[in-house]
């Protein structure tokens, strides 16, 4: 008896640590498989190796705003090759918008003309105002100006009758002596409106190196009694008619005031221009 229950012990402890081998080895495959079923996560990738850019930045654009004041070199430098000539013209703009500038000119000239009949003086001040428009794109901080504008000017002035000559229809005897008048009249105005065409070049930081061309057409010309102007300042010469011209090289000097920054669009990869090899 004591034999059997011994061998009965012995049995059951052997069938029960078989159970548990059993069962720890299928804890074991099971837990495995499902690692190896497991989804395995891949940490994401950043933004920016992900992400591919499509366009190329493009830095802002600062456009600055001011006064610019010049001379014209023309009526300065003339004196000195025309003996007949005296004259000064100080120009200035002021930037109001992108595209638009308000400009001025104020000047003094004293001209003799010596026509076949008459001499004459002109002599007097006068004062052009209007705005010009910049038709030129810059690059980055360029600075440069193609304008078409429209003026208003007036003039102040006398007129020195200096001599004259009788007109003689049959000059046999030869041509008459000149008469010597020297009257003066004064108080003398006139106005016109003129478009104006002109370059600007910035040569050296905040200098400008310039050259405009003016189309004239006289509203009001106050005449003295006797004879015509035949110069009015500012004008030009009358040419016996309405209309005048006149040009002007001016070198300036630009104060600047105010900036303002312009926000340049950003340029496509495959709109970019390709650099040469």
């Amino acid at each position: 008896m004591k034999h059997i229950l011994k061998y009965t012990f012995s049995l059951c402890f052997l069938l029960s640590m078989f159970l548990v081998h059993s069962q720890v080895t299928k804890d074991t495959i099971t837990l495995k498989d499902l690692d190896d079923k497991k989804p395995k996560v891949t940490a994401p990738k950043s933004a920016t190796t992900e992400v591919k850019k499509d366009s190329v930045p493009v830095p802002p654009k600062t456009d600055r705003y001011g006064l610019r004041v010049g001379v014209d070199l023309y009526k300065l430098t003339r004196a000195f090759y025309d003996k007949d000539y005296k004259g000064i013209e100080f120009t200035a703009d002021w930037r109001l918008t992108k595209r638009y500038y308000i400009a001025a000119e104020l000047g003094f000239e004293d001209k003799t003309t010596d026509d076949d009949r008459l001499n004459s003086t002109a002599t007097g001040t006068y004062i052009k105002g209007g705005f010009d428009y910049n038709l030129y794109d810059n690059w980055l901080d360029m600075e440069n100006l193609i304008t078409i504008g429209l003026r208003g000017g007036f003039s102040s002035f006398s007129q020195d009758l200096n001599s004259y000559k009788i007109y003689n229809p049959n000059p046999y005897w030869g041509e008459q002596p000149s008469i010597a008048a020297n009257e003066k009249h004064s108080g003398l105005s006139a106005a016109w409106l003129e478009v104006a065409m002109g370059i600007k070049a910035k040569v050296f930081n905040n200098i400008f190196v310039g050259f405009g061309v003016q189309l004239k057409l006289l509203a009001m010309n106050n005449k003295p009694a006797g004879f015509d102007n035949l110069y009015i300042p500012g004008f030009n010469r009358t040419y016996d008619g309405s209309f005048g011209v006149g040009f002007n090289y001016t070198v300036s000097y630009f104060i600047p005031i105010y900036k303002k920054k312009v926000i340049v669009p950003e340029i496509k990869k495959e709109e970019a221009p390709k650099k040469k090899k």
